[in-house]
């Protein structure tokens, strides 16, 4: 995944769902770092995402101070019901 680039990657690191976007990286899920090999893999994987997320931030020089939170999603009534 390349962090920031587009709105369709997302990644699954154990039951953590790691979701790309153009102005945000969104984390949900949960993750056990098992003292077995199971556990060193992701937690490899973890350092990568991060890593390859810092360097990214790292390496913007026009980085804006605070983005926005998203939007809530609205309900409207459907027209054809």
């Amino acid at each position: 995944m390349r962090p920031y680039q587009n709105e369709a990657d997302a990644v699954e690191i154990g039951d953590l769902k790691v979701e790309n976007r153009l102005d945000r990286i969104t984390i949900y899920g949960r993750i056990d770092l098992t003292r077995d090999k199971a556990g060193g893999e992701y937690a490899r994987a973890l350092k990568q995402l991060f890593d390859d997320v810092v360097r990214t931030l790292q390496d913007d020089p026009a980085l804006p101070e605070h983005v926005a939170p998203p939007k809530a999603p609205v309900m409207k009534r459907n027209p054809f019901a």
